[in-house]
């Protein structure tokens, strides 16, 4: 048995499944988890000293890469003055005011720990602000795992839902409305009888869903001519797809806004926040409860504040654009040229491999047959020629500035020859 073996035998005695997140099991890729020991740069280190280039990047906020020497400096002095002090201290201001004076459509925000709970407080605020119960929401989008949003459609009438979890009762579903992706149509046929409408600024956790900007725009419009809030969910895209996020890619207003991953610099760290109005109706300014003991954490405030300094002196969203756009137009063409029935979708950093299919694919139902078994053979050819891929068919890939052109040229390489032998199943 080997280390890893005995790593996972011993693991599978104290976690359920051996994990504590469930993609981390390999139960969409098939085998056994990889247990990863460090990491630098571009390339993360599994217990055998076997290294892999990373496109994973912890599901995506290190956008500089692994232990990037500026966020490890940022969090050795927030080690060396104390990791946690549940009192007022500089380090969450210091990033609240970077953030509020990058974004326009953040005039308040409160750091939590994480994005469910940034989501979660934000739908909070906005029934409080608009008095309705409904939430509606979209097929293939993931907001966390607080039970009102563990939700897929129904079978029934437009808007209907199922949970999607053991555990999470009807009543807690029951308020949640959930729409197609791309069809204006059926928003407008559920929309004046909700409250706030939330999206993912680009669907990014059932694949790479690139929206339309005229559909995103028509939900706005039409979620506030119903008297709702428009909250844009930019846990993934936030500080990554821009430095002002999906919002300014495709040029929106939301009221309310959600941030974590990039924002962190790897550390637990989100944030909610929007209209000065809006949030201000959050304890202790107003009548909406949301605390947490470990929030606006000084090591994360610091982390992530050095990230975003860092990737605006290096110019970074510009550079890693071009650089992702450079990258993923190689590998189609390689896969052209191989004869392999591969799209790469691409936007900013981030991009995803799926069977070819005819036209766009912006919702779930358009995703091509055959997915997921494809990807388990592409995940496991990859990982023996050193490429570490997020372990799940629909999670995406990130690309990071310590993706340099020797390390992207080596991962075409193996990519390309990974996908010939992912063909012969």
């Amino acid at each position: 048995m080997t280390r890893n073996d005995q790593l996972f035998h011993r693991a599978l005695q104290t976690a359920p499944g051996g994990v504590h997140s469930p993609v981390r099991a390999f139960h969409g890729v098939g085998g056994t988890p990889v247990f990863m020991a460090s990491a630098s740069g571009p390339t993360i280190t599994d217990v055998s000293g076997r290294p892999y280039i990373d496109f994973c990047l912890s599901f995506g906020p290190l956008i500089l890469g692994h232990r990037d020497p500026a966020v490890w400096r940022a969090a050795q002095a927030a080690l060396e003055d104390g990791w946690s002090y549940g009192t007022c201290e500089p380090y969450s201001l210091a990033l609240a005011e970077w953030i509020i004076a990058c974004v326009p459509w953040v005039e308040r925000l409160r750091f939590v720990s994480s994005g469910t709970e940034a989501v979660m407080s934000a739908l909070r605020v906005a029934r409080a602000a608009t008095g309705r119960s409904a939430v509606l929401k979209f097929e293939g989008c993931y907001h966390g795992h607080a039970d009102p949003l563990l939700v897929k459609a129904g079978s029934g009438l437009a808007g209907d839902v199922a949970s999607s979890s053991a555990g999470v009762s009807n009543d807690a579903i029951a308020h949640t409305v959930v729409a197609p992706l791309d069809d204006e149509a059926a928003f407008d046929a559920i929309v004046d009888r909700t409250g706030p409408d939330l999206v993912e600024g680009v669907p990014a956790n059932f694949g790479l869903l690139p929206p339309r900007r005229e559909w995103l725009h028509h939900i706005a419009a039409r979620t506030r001519a119903a008297g709702a809030l428009f909250v844009l969910d930019e846990v993934i895209t936030g500080f990554r797809v821009a430095r002002d996020g999906a919002a300014a890619h495709y040029g929106l207003t939301p009221d309310l806004v959600c941030y974590g991953k990039v924002m962190g610099g790897g550390f637990p760290a989100a944030a909610y926040g929007g209209r000065a109005d809006l949030m201000n109706l959050v304890a202790p300014a107003g009548p909406v409860y949301q605390a947490g003991t470990l929030s606006a954490n000084p090591v994360g405030m610091r982390a992530g504040l050095a990230t975003l300094e860092e990737m605006t002196a290096r110019d970074g969203w510009s550079t890693l654009e071009r650089r992702t756009s450079h990258f993923t137009d190689a590998l189609r063409s390689r896969f052209d040229a191989a004869g392999l029935p591969v799209d790469v979708v691409t936007l900013s950093s981030i991009f995803w491999m799926r069977r070819r299919t005819n036209g766009d694919v912006r919702r779930i139902d358009r995703i091509p047959a055959g997915q997921a078994a494809w990807f388990a053979r592409l995940f496991h050819e990859a990982l023996a020629r050193g490429v570490y891929l997020p372990p799940s068919p629909y999670e995406v890939c990130f690309l990071s500035l310590a993706h340099d052109a020797d390390t992207l040229a080596r991962a075409a390489d193996a990519l390309v020859d990974a996908a010939v032998h992912a063909e012969r199943p």
